[in-house]
């Protein structure tokens, strides 16, 4: 089971899980986010991939006005990487990746698939306390103890991070090597209407400085 938002983390970890021999079950989760479009870059990354089964789960976390991602506050720009690794910035949405990663828990126990692949990245300077290992072992310990499947031995279930402790630019070489099509990924949190990544916010920063690194041209179109 693999967590599939349609950015470049996520194309990458499916990928791996690919390579390495996984059936891909892939979810992706509408949850009423204002980059809506990277609900149309899993489609098309799951396609590409030829994925055994990609389902698109509906959540409303519209009630979580604080987060920029699910409101209409705006989503900070043009911070450099020293304001980035300041705070927690107010695009983290209380929660995600724990409501993620129970919704996939869920389809893995039903499908009997004990591996779950999630794209955290505790390098990147978003500061996300659910991206950190911390909480990947804690939730990894929760599914062994909170499912039928886990209690009886059934599934011995391990949550996959390969990314976790990769920069950018390492993911992207990592992307590259296996035959990644970024083109088909989104990362911006705020695009414009028809789509084309803003440049701007931290996720466009950090997708284009980590491009740079890796040595290889963004595939993506930007506004500025």
């Amino acid at each position: 089971m693999v967590l599939l938002s349609g950015g470049l983390d996520s194309a990458t970890v499916a990928k791996i899980a690919q390579a390495e021999g996984f059936e891909l079950h892939a979810l992706t989760v509408d949850y009423g986010q204002r980059h809506k479009f990277e609900l149309e870059a899993a489609r098309r990354v799951a396609a590409a991939l030829d994925v055994h089964e990609h389902l698109t789960v509906r959540i409303d976390l519209h009630y979580l006005q604080g987060s920029a991602l699910t409101s209409e506050r705006e989503v900070p720009k043009h911070r450099d990487t020293e304001a980035m690794a300041t705070g927690i910035p107010v695009t983290y949405v209380p929660a995600r990746n724990t409501l993620f990663l129970a919704l996939a828990l869920g389809l893995a126990e039903e499908r009997e698939a004990a591996n779950i692949f999630i794209g955290v990245n505790a390098v990147d300077y978003s500061g996300y306390p659910d991206c950190r290992t911390a909480f990947i072992k804690a939730f990894e310990n929760v599914a062994r103890l909170a499912t039928k499947a886990g209690v009886e031995n059934q599934l011995d279930f391990k949550i996959h991070t390969p990314l976790i402790d990769l920069s950018k630019a390492d993911i992207i070489r990592r992307g590259m090597e296996l035959g990644v099509d970024y083109g088909l990924t989104h990362s911006c949190y705020d695009p414009s209407t028809d789509g084309t990544s803003c440049g701007a916010c931290d996720a466009c920063l950090l997708r284009l400085q980590g491009f740079e690194e890796a040595g290889f041209t963004d595939p993506l179109p930007y506004v500025s």
